[in-house]
């Protein structure tokens, strides 16, 4: 079979301003043919673009011509075992804590105290007996299947691997008010394997009604591109990885079909360099329960 090459103009608008455009590129491609999508991405990797938020391929042709150079693949970094670095990038719950307007705040008490233990025990020794009454739903917490899907599995069947030690990359948004974040933001890395986590800077809003408001999300795309590149979890550092403005969720629905956990209300994410860490975000092993907080962190 000849090979074939791919001819075209492209046009690359930023998300973050400014653009890039090119005449007559030539790019190997195998079979017959290449969608425009599938184009783009090779593009954005090939060029290794950051913060894209347009591409438009113009004047495409195939032509039978002879590949200029072979595909290799990229290896994962890894954690080095001589020094290691633990980054939190978890909320702290505290009593009262609003995570998502209109869900309860945790309460958060005693069931026994210091000083009632006293009489349990001998003199000298005293402990505490805590009592937490929350929904699944608070600080920063992990998504399952069951949470979007009645036959997905629940906190108890999550496997370990999908949640402890992942290799993970960063994928910043440069423009903080920007909302709608689309595939072409990860066309440029390799997520295959990975935790891929969005840094949209959100997470400076903890606290305040701000927060609540006008979020970044993930777009449709976005998550079925991050499905069917590989990604092992998705982390964002904001309110909800969909547009909470409506009543659909195509993320949560995408990635969760797909069993692959989402971690929401990320923090600290800036501290992170871009890849060469490894992420974990695990819950306790509870039935009938599809959301629930857990201590994330990476190990640079």
């Amino acid at each position: 079979m000849k090979e074939k090459r791919v001819s075209f103009d492209f046009e690359v608008e930023f998300s973050n301003g400014g653009g890039i455009q090119g005449q007559g590129f030539r790019l190997d491609i195998t079979g017959d043919d290449i969608d425009d999508q599938a184009l783009a991405d090779y593009i954005i990797k090939d060029m290794r673009l950051l913060m894209v938020g347009e591409v438009r391929i113009l004047n495409k042709k195939i032509i039978e011509e002879p590949h200029k150079r072979s595909v290799s693949n990229s290896t994962d970094e890894t954690v080095s075992e001589k020094v290691k670095k633990y980054i939190d990038l978890s909320h702290t719950i505290s009593n009262g804590l609003i995570t998502y307007k209109g869900l309860p705040a945790p309460l958060i008490c005693d069931h026994l105290s210091h000083v009632q233990s006293r009489e349990m025990y001998d003199e000298g020794t005293e402990f505490q007996f805590g009592r937490i009454n929350m929904v699944g739903n608070t600080g920063t917490y992990l998504d399952t299947p069951y949470h979007r899907y009645p036959e997905g599995h629940d906190l108890s069947k999550l496997l370990l691997d999908k949640v402890s030690n992942i290799p993970g990359v960063v994928v910043r948004i440069g423009d903080i008010n920007k909302r709608a974040i689309d595939w072409t933001n990860f066309a440029s890395i390799n997520v295959k394997g990975m935790a891929v986590l969005v840094e949209t800077g959100w997470s400076q809003n903890w606290g305040s009604d701000q927060y609540f408001e006008g979020h970044p999300y993930l777009t449709e795309k976005a998550a079925i591109y991050l499905r069917d590149h590989g990604a092992t979890l998705v982390g964002i550092d904001s309110l909800n990885i969909d547009d909470s403005s409506t009543g659909s969720r195509p993320v949560h629905s995408v990635l969760l079909r797909e069993e692959i956990p989402i971690v929401e209300h990320l923090c600290n994410l800036h501290l992170l360099p871009p890849s060469g860490f490894h992420f974990s975000a695990i819950p306790p092993k509870i039935e009938k329960i599809g959301t629930f907080p857990v201590r994330a962190h990476a190990i640079i």
